[in-house]
């Protein structure tokens, strides 16, 4: 039989239900993670700016404070990934969600093989932007994937894992349509599990670091119906 995969990754579970927190510490362990759990939100904070985190898996409802208070905070200085988890399924929750800052979400009740897809999804995207060319230069924008680092007339744009590779694919892609779908594939690593509303919602935010106009974009377009361009420059 073989043995687990040796893994650095160290994920931050933030879950307030012992029982749900103890089942996905051990399955996320299991998968070759080393996991610190919390229940309180402020708790949470406190650890996370002790720790090297590469990962956060945050429920929602928390004591002290929520979830969405959380990813926000954390979101003031860091671009670690986070995953919501909940069990809240409104459309509000979801958007409210992605817009604090979260990459990703998974809703209760889940399974564990679902939630350690997602995690290694999002970790893999940490490592894996460099692949094409290193540097690219459009519009105002250099991006330059080796460093992962992005600039905008000069100055640095600090994005997410989940923005930059977004972004990447996009400008590699210039001047083509690319579907909501094929985003989900690209970029989030998955083409069954995903929705289409975490694709609207990172490309609300990029624009926001990226556009001189996020409500009138002139780089990455919509093409209703379908998706999204990156305008040629």
């Amino acid at each position: 039989m073989s043995s687990l995969p040796v893994m650095d990754e160290q994920i931050l579970l933030v879950e307030d239900d012992p029982a749900i927190s103890e089942i996905t510490a051990r399955g996320l362990t299991q998968a070759g993670f080393r996991v610190t759990p919390e229940r309180d939100g402020r708790q949470a904070l406190i650890r996370f700016r002790q720790g090297d985190f590469d990962l956060v898996v945050l429920d929602i409802m928390l004591p002290s404070l929520d979830g969405f208070e959380v990813c926000r905070q954390i979101r003031t200085d860091s671009q670690v990934p986070i995953i919501m988890l909940t069990a809240k399924t409104e459309t509000v929750d979801v958007v409210v969600g992605l817009e604090a800052g979260a990459d990703d979400y998974v809703t209760k009740p889940f399974e564990m093989p679902e939630v350690i897809a997602r995690v290694r999804a999002i970790l893999r995207r940490v490592t894996d932007e460099a692949g094409g060319a290193s540097v690219l230069r459009l519009h105002d924008l250099e991006i330059d994937a080796a460093a992962h680092q992005v600039t905008k007339g000069g100055e640095p744009v600090a994005l997410t894992s989940t923005e930059f590779k977004l972004l990447l694919v996009l400008a590699r892609h210039e001047g083509q349509v690319m579907t909501r779908e094929l985003l989900l594939e690209l970029v989030w690593e998955y083409d069954y599990l995903g929705d289409s509303r975490v694709v609207d919602m990172a490309v609300k935010r990029l624009r926001e670091k990226i556009e001189n106009d996020p409500g009138s974009p002139q780089i990455i377009r919509t093409v209703r119906g379908v998706g999204y361009r990156f305008e040629r420059s």
